[in-house]
């Protein structure tokens, strides 16, 4: 079969807009996944036992549900249960957002606790208040360690955003299959979004690979 790149010209504006909204739906699953952390975190970290139950619980459940079972349920379910309207984006957005929170908190807590006791009990003595010590001994120390886990983790949810396309979301695999569909040239279109997610990923990879290499270089 030949590669017919007019077919890819003639319709980048189209793929373009499929990229856009998968960044969008990257940046907004990030960053309710990154709220969501912080909060299982400081409750993990911080709270009492059933506090603790309830992160065990969370994390396991979105640990363990399949990604696709959630944004079904997120959106034929939840706005019957909530009696609200929700977009396609929203919902798989928010679903997305729930299952990074509960690996993102799992970063950020093995992260924290890499840091030796000793430091927070030095840190106490020498009298610094609790925000200077997250800020000038804890996170110092604690976010090289978080940094390139949390980094491949997001060329994961990069790659889970194709599943929005199950419900109409019309995010770049989305797009493409459907130009496939109306111009019978899906070897071109599916060609062109594999090699686009490649350029976007490999890279972010390269980059988490470098500064684990860093990491453990400054620890030797």
């Amino acid at each position: 079969m030949n590669f017919n790149i007019g077919v890819l010209e003639a319709n980048y504006p189209a793929l373009l807009g499929g990229l856009m909204v998968t960044c969008l739906a990257t940046v907004i699953a990030l960053s309710i996944g990154f709220v969501v952390a912080v909060v299982m975190v400081v409750l993990r970290l911080g709270g009492g036992k059933w506090s603790r139950r309830f992160v065990d619980a969370y994390l396991t459940f979105f640990r363990t549900t399949p990604e696709m079972v959630l944004i079904f349920w997120a959106y034929f379910c939840l706005p019957a249960v909530l009696g609200i309207q929700m977009s396609g984006l929203t919902a798989g957005s928010l679903s997305l957002g729930l299952v990074t929170g509960a690996y993102l908190a799992e970063i950020f807590r093995a992260g924290i606790q890499s840091v030796p006791k000793g430091q927070f009990e030095a840190g106490r003595a020498l009298g610094l208040s609790r925000f200077a010590l997250w800020t000038r001994v804890v996170l110092p120390q604690g976010v090289p360690l978080m940094t390139p886990p949390f980094i491949n983790y997001l060329t994961e949810l990069i790659k889970n955003t194709t599943l929005l396309a199950a419900i109409g979301v019309a995010e770049l695999a989305y797009v493409a299959y459907n130009l496939g569909a109306q111009t019978f040239r899906y070897f071109e279109f599916i060609t062109a979004i594999g090699i686009g997610y490649f350029l976007i990923i490999f890279p972010i990879s390269l980059l988490s690979r470098r500064l684990e290499k860093t990491r453990r270089r400054a620890a030797m």
